[in-house]
Order: C-alpha cells, then sequence, then structure tokens
C-alpha cells in the first residue's frame, strides 16, 4: 500500500473467470483527507486509480506499471464521513503481449463514483 492505513478490503469474491468483486472501507481520518478538503473530505481521484492497481496486484500476484488509462469519468463525489464504504467491481484480463487490462465501476451504496479501463505491465 502507498498510502498507509487508507483503506481496508472488508470482502472479496471472484465473481466469474475475470470478474471481481470487493467492499473497502476507506479511513475518513486518514491525513490525505486533511489538505483534499479541510472541512469537506473528497476521495482523490488518485488515490482511487492507486486503490484499484493495488486490488489489480493482489489478483494477478504480480507488481504492476500502467500503461495506459483511459475512458475515466468519475461520476460522483465520495465524501469519506458519509459514504467510507465503497464496492469495486474489476473486470481483469491478460492479452497475448502480456499487459493485464482492468475495467472498473466504482459504487458507493448505488451510485456509480468512478468507470475506468487501464493497462499495465507486469514488472
Amino acid at each position: 500500500m502507498v498510502l498507509q492505513d487508507f483503506y481496508k478490503i472488508l470482502s472479496e469474491e471472484k465473481t466469474s473467470d475475470s470478474k471481481y468483486t470487493f467492499t473497502i472501507l476507506v479511513n475518513d481520518k486518514h491525513e490525505v483527507f486533511k489538505g483534499h478538503f479541510p472541512g469537506n473530505p473528497i476521495m482523490p481521484g488518485v488515490c482511487m486509480i492507486q486503490i484499484i492497481k493495488e486490488l489489480s496486484e493482489s489478483i494477478t500476484e504480480s507488481a504492476l506499471f500502467m500503461q495506459t488509462l483511459t475512458n475515466v469519468k468519475f461520476m460522483a463525489l465520495i465524501n469519506p464521513e458519509a459514504t467510507p464504504e465503497l464496492r469495486l467491481e474489476l473486470d481483469i484480463t491478460k492479452t497475448e503481449d502480456d499487459l493485464v487490462k482492468v475495467k472498473n465501476t466504482t459504487y458507493f451504496k448505488d451510485t456509480v463514483a468512478l468507470k475506468l479501463s487501464s493497462a499495465y505491465k507486469k514488472l
């Protein structure tokens, strides 16, 4: 974890050959939120991208380096005080050229907060 004590995995489920669902609990008291933003904490987009990378590394049991990030759509602000529990759905596939492709949709409650596609190179 790049950010120590930033989130905790509450559950992990493999829903098909390439699909996984994680439920995580964001630490709303983390230092990041003191600066982003004081009195109105909002999840930084870069932190969500890092969480997705770390979960993908856990699934693939490989260190990953981001090659591309496409179709990034932040659909709703994540306030860790109001909605600290997030559900991340990952669809992970490996290509012939040894890239790991990840499609993600992140939710709080029934609200879609983030959609993105990324490709990683195994290190």
